[in-house]
Protein backbone atom coordinates (compact mmCIF):
# COMPACT_ATOMS: atom_id res chain seq x y z
CA UNK A 1 0.00 0.00 0.00
CA UNK A 2 2.61 2.62 0.32
CA UNK A 3 3.82 1.88 -2.72
CA UNK A 4 0.70 2.98 -4.37
CA UNK A 5 0.45 6.00 -1.87
CA UNK A 6 3.56 7.18 -2.64
CA UNK A 7 2.87 6.48 -6.46
CA UNK A 8 -0.51 8.63 -6.27
CA UNK A 9 1.61 11.92 -4.90
CA UNK A 10 4.19 11.10 -7.24
CA UNK A 11 1.84 11.10 -10.05
CA UNK A 12 -0.23 14.29 -8.32
CA UNK A 13 3.31 15.91 -8.54
CA UNK A 14 3.80 15.04 -11.81
CA UNK A 15 0.31 16.03 -13.11
CA UNK A 16 0.92 19.56 -13.33
CA UNK A 17 0.87 21.55 -15.47
CA UNK A 18 3.79 23.67 -15.22
CA UNK A 19 5.80 19.73 -14.95
CA UNK A 20 3.76 18.33 -17.57
CA UNK A 21 5.39 21.11 -19.85
CA UNK A 22 8.80 20.98 -18.85
CA UNK A 23 8.80 17.04 -19.09
CA UNK A 24 7.73 17.22 -22.99
CA UNK A 25 10.62 19.83 -23.53
CA UNK A 26 12.73 17.58 -22.12
CA UNK A 27 11.29 14.52 -24.45
CA UNK A 28 11.43 16.70 -27.52
CA UNK A 29 14.96 18.17 -26.37
CA UNK A 30 16.08 14.79 -25.82
CA UNK A 31 15.32 13.28 -28.70
CA UNK A 32 16.85 16.08 -31.29
CA UNK A 33 19.89 15.84 -29.36
CA UNK A 34 20.16 11.69 -30.01
CA UNK A 35 19.22 12.72 -33.79
CA UNK A 36 22.17 14.67 -34.10
CA UNK A 37 25.39 13.29 -34.17
CA UNK A 38 27.61 13.99 -31.35
CA UNK A 39 25.29 16.61 -29.35
CA UNK A 40 24.92 14.43 -26.81
CA UNK A 41 22.91 14.34 -22.99
CA UNK A 42 26.30 15.38 -21.48
CA UNK A 43 27.08 18.39 -23.45
CA UNK A 44 23.19 19.58 -23.27
CA UNK A 45 22.53 18.90 -19.88
CA UNK A 46 25.76 21.10 -19.07
CA UNK A 47 24.74 23.99 -21.43
CA UNK A 48 21.11 23.97 -19.99
CA UNK A 49 22.86 23.43 -16.52
CA UNK A 50 22.72 27.00 -15.79
CA UNK A 51 19.14 28.08 -16.88
CA UNK A 52 17.82 25.37 -14.12
CA UNK A 53 18.37 28.26 -11.66
CA UNK A 54 14.80 29.59 -12.15
CA UNK A 55 12.72 26.64 -11.99
CA UNK A 56 11.65 25.28 -9.45
CA UNK A 57 13.52 22.05 -8.36
CA UNK A 58 11.31 19.17 -8.94
CA UNK A 59 10.55 21.16 -12.68
CA UNK A 60 14.22 21.81 -13.78
CA UNK A 61 15.08 17.58 -12.54
CA UNK A 62 12.35 16.66 -14.54
CA UNK A 63 13.09 18.33 -17.72
CA UNK A 64 17.14 17.24 -17.85
CA UNK A 65 15.53 13.91 -16.98
CA UNK A 66 13.33 13.70 -19.96
CA UNK A 67 16.74 15.16 -22.01
CA UNK A 68 18.46 11.89 -20.77
CA UNK A 69 16.04 9.53 -21.81
CA UNK A 70 14.75 10.50 -24.82
CA UNK A 71 18.21 10.79 -26.70
CA UNK A 72 18.22 7.00 -26.03
CA UNK A 73 15.32 6.97 -28.20
CA UNK A 74 16.66 9.91 -30.65
CA UNK A 75 20.27 7.71 -30.90
CA UNK A 76 18.39 4.94 -32.24
CA UNK A 77 16.86 6.99 -35.50
CA UNK A 78 20.52 8.11 -37.42
CA UNK A 79 22.39 4.74 -36.09
CA UNK A 80 19.17 3.05 -38.26
CA UNK A 81 18.84 5.29 -41.13
CA UNK A 82 22.41 6.55 -42.19
CA UNK A 83 25.07 4.27 -39.85
CA UNK A 84 25.70 7.18 -37.56
CA UNK A 85 25.26 6.55 -33.93
CA UNK A 86 23.38 9.22 -32.32
CA UNK A 87 24.77 8.12 -28.81
CA UNK A 88 27.07 5.85 -27.36
CA UNK A 89 24.21 3.72 -26.65
CA UNK A 90 23.54 3.29 -30.27
CA UNK A 91 26.58 1.57 -31.81
CA UNK A 92 24.91 -1.11 -31.26
CA UNK A 93 21.84 -0.93 -33.15
CA UNK A 94 23.80 0.50 -36.10
CA UNK A 95 24.98 -2.90 -36.85
CA UNK A 96 21.61 -4.63 -37.70
CA UNK A 97 19.40 -1.27 -37.85
CA UNK A 98 20.98 -0.28 -40.90
CA UNK A 99 21.00 -3.42 -42.78
CA UNK A 100 17.50 -3.47 -42.30
CA UNK A 101 17.29 -0.33 -43.95
CA UNK A 102 19.14 -1.01 -46.42
CA UNK A 103 17.38 -4.25 -47.36
CA UNK A 104 13.95 -1.39 -47.76
CA UNK A 105 12.51 -2.36 -43.56
CA UNK A 106 13.75 0.97 -42.26
CA UNK A 107 10.00 1.50 -41.10
CA UNK A 108 10.24 -1.75 -39.33
CA UNK A 109 13.69 -0.97 -37.39
CA UNK A 110 12.63 2.31 -36.33
CA UNK A 111 8.89 1.10 -35.13
CA UNK A 112 11.11 -2.01 -33.20
CA UNK A 113 13.40 0.53 -31.81
CA UNK A 114 10.60 2.29 -30.84
CA UNK A 115 8.58 -0.01 -29.06
CA UNK A 116 11.49 -1.58 -27.63
CA UNK A 117 12.35 1.37 -25.81
CA UNK A 118 9.14 2.30 -24.36
CA UNK A 119 8.48 -0.74 -22.85
CA UNK A 120 11.77 -1.05 -21.19
CA UNK A 121 11.58 2.50 -20.35
CA UNK A 122 8.08 1.44 -18.72
CA UNK A 123 9.14 -1.59 -17.02
CA UNK A 124 12.58 -0.35 -15.69
CA UNK A 125 10.49 3.11 -13.94
CA UNK A 126 8.67 0.28 -12.49
CA UNK A 127 11.69 -1.48 -11.04
CA UNK A 128 12.82 1.55 -10.25
CA UNK A 129 9.85 2.84 -8.32
CA UNK A 130 8.99 -1.09 -6.75
CA UNK A 131 12.67 -1.35 -5.67
CA UNK A 132 14.57 1.12 -5.27
CA UNK A 133 15.80 0.78 -2.09
CA UNK A 134 16.93 -2.92 -1.67
CA UNK A 135 18.30 -3.10 -5.65
CA UNK A 136 20.80 0.31 -4.37
CA UNK A 137 22.31 -2.74 -1.86
CA UNK A 138 23.77 -4.41 -4.84
CA UNK A 139 25.97 -1.39 -5.64
CA UNK A 140 27.37 -1.74 -2.21
CA UNK A 141 28.99 -5.37 -2.92
CA UNK A 142 30.62 -3.62 -5.71
CA UNK A 143 34.56 -3.21 -4.99
CA UNK A 144 37.16 -2.16 -7.33
CA UNK A 145 37.70 -5.97 -7.88
CA UNK A 146 33.87 -6.42 -8.88
CA UNK A 147 34.14 -4.00 -11.09
CA UNK A 148 37.29 -4.96 -12.56
CA UNK A 149 36.18 -8.48 -13.03
CA UNK A 150 32.87 -7.26 -14.35
CA UNK A 151 34.67 -5.36 -17.26
CA UNK A 152 36.86 -8.16 -17.94
CA UNK A 153 33.86 -10.21 -18.69
CA UNK A 154 32.19 -7.66 -20.93
CA UNK A 155 35.39 -7.42 -22.82
CA UNK A 156 35.68 -11.15 -23.59
CA UNK A 157 31.68 -11.43 -24.46
CA UNK A 158 32.47 -8.95 -27.15
CA UNK A 159 34.65 -10.96 -29.27
CA UNK A 160 31.06 -12.53 -30.51
CA UNK A 161 30.28 -8.88 -31.32
CA UNK A 162 32.41 -9.54 -34.48
CA UNK A 163 31.03 -11.60 -36.94
CA UNK A 164 34.32 -12.06 -38.50
CA UNK A 165 37.54 -14.00 -37.20
CA UNK A 166 38.29 -13.90 -33.30
CA UNK A 167 41.85 -12.58 -34.03
CA UNK A 168 40.27 -10.05 -35.67
CA UNK A 169 37.99 -9.40 -32.83
CA UNK A 170 40.78 -9.55 -30.28
CA UNK A 171 42.90 -7.57 -31.68
CA UNK A 172 40.31 -4.55 -32.31
CA UNK A 173 39.62 -4.99 -28.44
CA UNK A 174 43.42 -4.99 -27.83
CA UNK A 175 43.76 -1.59 -29.86
CA UNK A 176 40.36 -0.44 -27.89
CA UNK A 177 42.10 -0.65 -24.61
CA UNK A 178 45.40 1.12 -26.03
CA UNK A 179 43.74 4.02 -27.51
CA UNK A 180 41.57 4.16 -24.00
CA UNK A 181 45.42 4.55 -22.35
CA UNK A 182 45.72 8.12 -24.29
CA UNK A 183 45.80 11.11 -21.78
CA UNK A 184 46.64 12.26 -17.71
CA UNK A 185 47.45 9.29 -15.89
CA UNK A 186 45.10 9.53 -12.97
CA UNK A 187 47.17 8.29 -9.99
CA UNK A 188 50.58 10.53 -11.05
CA UNK A 189 49.02 13.39 -13.38
CA UNK A 190 51.69 12.42 -16.30
CA UNK A 191 51.00 12.35 -19.60
CA UNK A 192 50.68 9.32 -21.37
CA UNK A 193 51.34 8.86 -25.34
CA UNK A 194 50.23 12.33 -25.88
CA UNK A 195 53.09 13.11 -28.03
CA UNK A 196 53.63 16.54 -26.56
CA UNK A 197 49.97 17.40 -27.98
CA UNK A 198 48.19 19.32 -25.31
CA UNK A 199 44.30 18.56 -26.77
CA UNK A 200 45.79 14.45 -26.29
CA UNK A 201 46.34 15.27 -22.45
CA UNK A 202 42.32 15.02 -21.65
CA UNK A 203 42.34 11.45 -23.67
CA UNK A 204 40.84 10.79 -27.10
CA UNK A 205 37.13 11.82 -27.08
CA UNK A 206 34.98 8.76 -27.37
CA UNK A 207 32.64 11.08 -29.66
CA UNK A 208 35.52 11.88 -32.30
CA UNK A 209 36.40 8.24 -32.15
CA UNK A 210 32.69 7.07 -33.08
CA UNK A 211 31.70 9.60 -35.71
CA UNK A 212 35.29 8.85 -37.46
CA UNK A 213 35.05 4.84 -36.92
CA UNK A 214 31.00 4.62 -38.38
CA UNK A 215 30.31 8.39 -40.07
CA UNK A 216 32.84 9.37 -42.04
CA UNK A 217 33.77 5.78 -42.95
CA UNK A 218 30.42 5.02 -43.71
CA UNK A 219 30.35 8.24 -46.18
CA UNK A 220 33.62 6.64 -47.96
CA UNK A 221 32.45 3.63 -48.57
CA UNK A 222 29.36 4.63 -49.45
CA UNK A 223 30.88 7.19 -52.11
CA UNK A 224 33.34 4.55 -53.18
CA UNK A 225 30.53 2.10 -54.21
CA UNK A 226 27.60 3.50 -56.49
CA UNK A 227 26.13 -0.14 -56.54
CA UNK A 228 25.49 -0.11 -53.33
CA UNK A 229 23.94 3.28 -52.89
CA UNK A 230 21.32 2.12 -55.51
CA UNK A 231 20.60 -0.91 -53.12
CA UNK A 232 20.28 1.12 -50.33
CA UNK A 233 18.04 3.55 -51.74
CA UNK A 234 15.55 0.36 -52.82
CA UNK A 235 12.58 1.20 -52.56
CA UNK A 236 10.80 0.82 -48.50
CA UNK A 237 8.35 -2.14 -48.61
CA UNK A 238 6.64 -1.53 -46.09
CA UNK A 239 6.17 1.22 -42.42
CA UNK A 240 5.18 -1.58 -40.04
CA UNK A 241 6.05 -5.45 -38.61
CA UNK A 242 4.54 -8.36 -39.66
CA UNK A 243 3.16 -10.91 -36.98
CA UNK A 244 6.51 -12.89 -37.60
CA UNK A 245 8.63 -9.94 -36.93
CA UNK A 246 6.43 -9.36 -33.67
CA UNK A 247 6.82 -13.07 -32.46
CA UNK A 248 10.62 -12.19 -33.29
CA UNK A 249 10.93 -9.11 -31.31
CA UNK A 250 9.14 -10.46 -27.94
CA UNK A 251 12.17 -12.50 -26.18
CA UNK A 252 14.65 -10.33 -27.12
CA UNK A 253 12.91 -7.02 -25.88
CA UNK A 254 11.79 -8.94 -22.57
CA UNK A 255 15.89 -10.29 -22.39
CA UNK A 256 17.02 -6.43 -23.02
CA UNK A 257 14.74 -4.84 -20.78
CA UNK A 258 16.72 -7.17 -18.18
CA UNK A 259 19.99 -7.16 -18.28
CA UNK A 260 19.87 -3.17 -19.02
CA UNK A 261 17.89 -2.95 -15.91
CA UNK A 262 20.73 -4.75 -14.01
CA UNK A 263 23.11 -3.07 -15.89
CA UNK A 264 21.60 0.40 -15.15
CA UNK A 265 22.37 0.09 -11.56
CA UNK A 266 26.05 -0.34 -11.22
CA UNK A 267 28.00 2.57 -11.22
CA UNK A 268 30.24 2.55 -14.73
CA UNK A 269 27.32 0.11 -16.82
CA UNK A 270 25.19 2.14 -18.21
CA UNK A 271 22.97 1.98 -21.04
CA UNK A 272 26.38 1.95 -23.66
CA UNK A 273 27.34 -1.04 -21.63
CA UNK A 274 23.61 -2.76 -20.95
CA UNK A 275 23.08 -2.04 -25.08
CA UNK A 276 26.59 -4.44 -25.89
CA UNK A 277 25.81 -6.83 -23.50
CA UNK A 278 22.45 -7.32 -24.96
CA UNK A 279 23.24 -7.65 -28.20
CA UNK A 280 26.17 -10.72 -27.10
CA UNK A 281 23.49 -12.38 -25.22
CA UNK A 282 21.43 -12.47 -27.77
CA UNK A 283 23.75 -13.48 -30.56
CA UNK A 284 24.45 -16.22 -28.57
CA UNK A 285 20.54 -17.10 -27.56
CA UNK A 286 19.13 -16.77 -30.51
CA UNK A 287 18.33 -19.36 -33.41
CA UNK A 288 18.62 -16.60 -36.28
CA UNK A 289 22.06 -15.99 -35.03
CA UNK A 290 23.12 -16.31 -38.45
CA UNK A 291 21.35 -13.21 -39.37
CA UNK A 292 23.00 -10.69 -36.91
CA UNK A 293 25.08 -8.26 -39.15
CA UNK A 294 23.10 -8.58 -42.22
CA UNK A 295 19.76 -7.32 -40.51
CA UNK A 296 18.03 -9.48 -37.47
CA UNK A 297 15.53 -7.62 -35.86
CA UNK A 298 16.93 -9.04 -32.93
CA UNK A 299 19.82 -6.60 -33.14
CA UNK A 300 17.88 -3.68 -32.89
CA UNK A 301 15.19 -4.73 -30.18
CA UNK A 302 17.39 -6.13 -27.63
CA UNK A 303 20.42 -3.48 -27.82
CA UNK A 304 17.56 -0.73 -27.39
CA UNK A 305 15.28 -2.03 -24.87
CA UNK A 306 18.89 -2.43 -22.67
CA UNK A 307 19.63 0.72 -23.53
CA UNK A 308 16.89 2.73 -22.16
CA UNK A 309 16.32 0.15 -19.29
CA UNK A 310 19.58 1.12 -18.66
CA UNK A 311 18.96 4.99 -18.65
CA UNK A 312 15.83 4.48 -16.25
CA UNK A 313 17.50 2.06 -13.51
CA UNK A 314 20.92 4.39 -13.25
CA UNK A 315 18.70 6.43 -11.35
CA UNK A 316 18.52 3.86 -8.51
CA UNK A 317 21.77 4.51 -6.83
CA UNK A 318 21.36 8.61 -7.43
CA UNK A 319 18.49 8.86 -5.43
CA UNK A 320 19.08 6.32 -2.99
CA UNK A 321 22.71 6.89 -2.72
CA UNK A 322 23.47 9.44 -4.15
CA UNK A 323 26.07 8.16 -6.09
CA UNK A 324 26.16 8.83 -9.93
CA UNK A 325 27.12 5.76 -11.78
CA UNK A 326 27.62 7.89 -14.85
CA UNK A 327 28.79 11.46 -16.55
CA UNK A 328 25.04 12.43 -16.68
CA UNK A 329 24.13 11.75 -13.16
CA UNK A 330 27.15 12.97 -12.27
CA UNK A 331 25.81 16.31 -13.32
CA UNK A 332 22.34 15.78 -12.38
CA UNK A 333 23.96 15.56 -9.01
CA UNK A 334 25.19 19.00 -9.55
CA UNK A 335 21.37 20.23 -10.79
CA UNK A 336 20.24 19.12 -7.14
CA UNK A 337 22.92 20.49 -5.29
CA UNK A 338 22.18 23.79 -7.20
CA UNK A 339 18.49 23.63 -5.56
CA UNK A 340 20.03 22.90 -2.49
CA UNK A 341 18.60 19.33 -2.37
CA UNK A 342 21.25 16.55 -1.49
CA UNK A 343 20.86 13.39 -3.24
CA UNK A 344 21.12 10.08 -1.05
CA UNK A 345 18.38 8.08 0.93
CA UNK A 346 16.79 11.34 2.72
CA UNK A 347 15.58 12.21 -0.46
CA UNK A 348 12.96 9.71 -0.33
CA UNK A 349 11.62 10.87 3.61
CA UNK A 350 12.51 14.95 3.37
CA UNK A 351 11.19 15.34 -0.09
CA UNK A 352 9.01 12.60 -0.99
CA UNK A 353 6.84 15.00 -4.07
CA UNK A 354 10.21 15.41 -5.82
CA UNK A 355 11.64 11.68 -5.27
CA UNK A 356 8.27 10.09 -6.63
CA UNK A 357 6.83 12.88 -8.87
CA UNK A 358 10.34 12.21 -10.69
CA UNK A 359 9.84 8.65 -11.13
CA UNK A 360 6.24 9.24 -12.16
CA UNK A 361 7.13 11.62 -14.84
CA UNK A 362 9.37 8.48 -16.55
CA UNK A 363 6.46 7.11 -17.03
CA UNK A 364 4.86 9.88 -18.68
CA UNK A 365 7.63 10.80 -20.66
CA UNK A 366 8.09 7.52 -22.39
CA UNK A 367 4.51 7.90 -23.46
CA UNK A 368 5.19 11.18 -24.77
CA UNK A 369 7.99 10.25 -26.51
CA UNK A 370 6.48 6.79 -28.22
CA UNK A 371 3.65 9.51 -28.95
CA UNK A 372 5.82 11.90 -30.76
CA UNK A 373 8.32 9.07 -32.31
CA UNK A 374 5.98 6.72 -33.69
CA UNK A 375 4.37 9.03 -36.27
CA UNK A 376 7.69 10.57 -37.54
CA UNK A 377 8.72 7.16 -38.83
CA UNK A 378 7.65 7.99 -42.42
CA UNK A 379 9.60 11.06 -42.05
CA UNK A 380 12.23 9.70 -41.14
CA UNK A 381 11.84 7.45 -43.97
CA UNK A 382 12.08 9.89 -46.40
CA UNK A 383 15.54 10.72 -45.68
CA UNK A 384 16.10 7.62 -47.96
CA UNK A 385 14.98 8.97 -50.95
CA UNK A 386 16.92 11.93 -51.00
CA UNK A 387 20.12 11.67 -53.74
CA UNK A 388 23.08 10.65 -51.57
CA UNK A 389 25.29 13.28 -53.46
CA UNK A 390 22.53 16.20 -51.05
CA UNK A 391 22.73 14.05 -47.93
CA UNK A 392 26.47 13.08 -47.70
CA UNK A 393 27.66 17.16 -47.57
CA UNK A 394 24.48 17.32 -44.62
CA UNK A 395 25.80 14.38 -42.94
CA UNK A 396 29.41 15.79 -42.54
CA UNK A 397 27.86 19.14 -41.58
CA UNK A 398 26.10 17.84 -38.50
CA UNK A 399 29.04 15.42 -37.63
CA UNK A 400 31.34 18.35 -37.69
CA UNK A 401 29.01 20.21 -35.52
CA UNK A 402 28.43 17.56 -33.48
CA UNK A 403 32.43 17.13 -32.68
CA UNK A 404 33.10 20.22 -32.51
CA UNK A 405 30.44 21.24 -29.51
CA UNK A 406 32.25 18.94 -27.10
CA UNK A 407 34.89 20.75 -26.78
CA UNK A 408 34.71 23.85 -28.94
CA UNK A 409 37.90 22.72 -30.79
CA UNK A 410 38.70 22.49 -34.61
CA UNK A 411 41.38 19.75 -33.05
CA UNK A 412 38.70 16.93 -32.28
CA UNK A 413 37.57 17.72 -36.29
CA UNK A 414 41.13 16.46 -37.25
CA UNK A 415 40.41 13.65 -35.13
CA UNK A 416 37.29 12.43 -36.63
CA UNK A 417 38.72 12.50 -39.72
CA UNK A 418 41.86 10.71 -39.09
CA UNK A 419 39.44 7.82 -37.44
CA UNK A 420 37.23 7.52 -40.77
CA UNK A 421 40.20 7.39 -42.72
CA UNK A 422 41.61 4.36 -40.01
CA UNK A 423 37.69 2.93 -39.89
CA UNK A 424 37.42 2.77 -43.73
CA UNK A 425 40.62 0.95 -43.76
CA UNK A 426 39.42 -1.38 -41.19
CA UNK A 427 36.84 -1.95 -43.26
CA UNK A 428 38.62 -3.22 -46.21
CA UNK A 429 40.61 -5.31 -43.69
CA UNK A 430 37.21 -6.75 -42.30
CA UNK A 431 38.26 -5.65 -39.00
CA UNK A 432 34.99 -4.17 -37.10
CA UNK A 433 34.59 -1.64 -35.30
CA UNK A 434 32.29 -2.12 -32.11
CA UNK A 435 34.86 -4.37 -30.02
CA UNK A 436 37.49 -1.50 -30.45
CA UNK A 437 34.71 1.07 -29.16
CA UNK A 438 34.03 -1.23 -26.51
CA UNK A 439 37.84 -1.69 -25.26
CA UNK A 440 37.96 2.13 -25.81
CA UNK A 441 35.18 3.14 -23.21
CA UNK A 442 36.04 0.06 -20.73
CA UNK A 443 39.72 0.37 -20.60
CA UNK A 444 40.43 3.41 -18.61
CA UNK A 445 37.86 2.34 -16.12
CA UNK A 446 39.08 -1.32 -16.13
CA UNK A 447 42.79 0.26 -15.39
CA UNK A 448 41.17 2.64 -12.78
CA UNK A 449 39.67 -0.09 -10.68
CA UNK A 450 42.68 -2.56 -11.51
CA UNK A 451 44.78 -0.16 -9.47
CA UNK A 452 42.52 0.72 -7.01
CA UNK A 453 41.97 -2.59 -6.08
CA UNK A 454 45.61 -3.05 -5.84
CA UNK A 455 46.06 -0.32 -3.50
CA UNK A 456 42.93 -1.28 -1.11
CA UNK A 457 44.67 -5.05 -1.04
CA UNK A 458 48.74 -3.74 -0.55
CA UNK A 459 49.18 -5.39 -4.03
CA UNK A 460 48.09 -8.63 -3.07
CA UNK A 461 46.48 -9.84 -6.63
CA UNK A 462 44.65 -13.02 -5.15
CA UNK A 463 41.98 -10.01 -4.62
CA UNK A 464 40.31 -10.14 -7.31
CA UNK A 465 39.81 -14.48 -6.85
CA UNK A 466 39.41 -14.20 -3.13
CA UNK A 467 36.05 -11.54 -3.08
CA UNK A 468 33.62 -13.98 -4.24
CA UNK A 469 31.58 -11.99 -6.60
CA UNK A 470 34.96 -11.08 -8.56
CA UNK A 471 35.94 -14.59 -8.31
CA UNK A 472 32.28 -15.83 -10.04
CA UNK A 473 32.61 -13.23 -12.75
CA UNK A 474 35.88 -14.03 -13.68
CA UNK A 475 35.02 -17.80 -13.71
CA UNK A 476 32.44 -16.69 -15.68
CA UNK A 477 35.05 -15.31 -18.07
CA UNK A 478 36.99 -18.58 -18.26
CA UNK A 479 34.37 -20.41 -19.23
CA UNK A 480 33.73 -18.22 -22.33
CA UNK A 481 37.34 -18.58 -23.82
CA UNK A 482 37.13 -21.95 -22.87
CA UNK A 483 33.92 -22.17 -25.00
CA UNK A 484 35.04 -20.09 -27.76
CA UNK A 485 38.68 -22.03 -28.18
CA UNK A 486 36.93 -25.70 -28.51
CA UNK A 487 36.63 -26.85 -31.64
CA UNK A 488 33.12 -27.82 -32.47
CA UNK A 489 32.05 -24.53 -30.98
CA UNK A 490 34.68 -22.37 -33.19
CA UNK A 491 33.77 -24.35 -36.10
CA UNK A 492 29.52 -23.86 -36.07
CA UNK A 493 30.57 -19.69 -35.04
CA UNK A 494 32.40 -19.91 -37.88
CA UNK A 495 29.49 -21.09 -39.94
CA UNK A 496 26.93 -19.00 -38.77
CA UNK A 497 28.94 -16.14 -39.68
CA UNK A 498 30.47 -16.90 -42.93
CA UNK A 499 29.36 -13.84 -45.20
CA UNK A 500 26.84 -14.34 -48.27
Amino acid sequence: MDLLSNLSLGFETAFTLQNLAYCFIGCVLGTLIGVLPGLGPIATIAMLLPATYALPPIAALIMLAGIYYGAQYGGSTTAILINIPGESSSVVTAIDGYQMARNGRAGVALFTAGMGSFFAGCVATLVLAAFAAPLSELAFKFGPAEYFSLMVLGLIGAVVLASGSLIKAIAMIVLGLLLGLVGTDVNSGTSRYAFDVPQLTDGLGFVAVAMGMFGFAEIMLNLEQKEARETFLKKVTNLWPSKADFKRMIAPILRGTLLGSILGILPGGGAALASFGAYSLEKKVSKYSAEFGKGAIEGVAAPESANNAAAQTSFIPLLTLGIPPNAVMALMVGAMTIHNIQPGPQVMTSNPALFWGLIASMWIGNLMLIILNLPMIGVWVKLLTIPYRHLYPAILVFCCIGVYSVNNTTFDIYLTAGFGIIGYLFNKLQCEAPPLLLGFVLGPMMEENFRRALLLSRGDFTVFVTRPLSAGLLITALILVALVSVPAFKKTREEAFVED
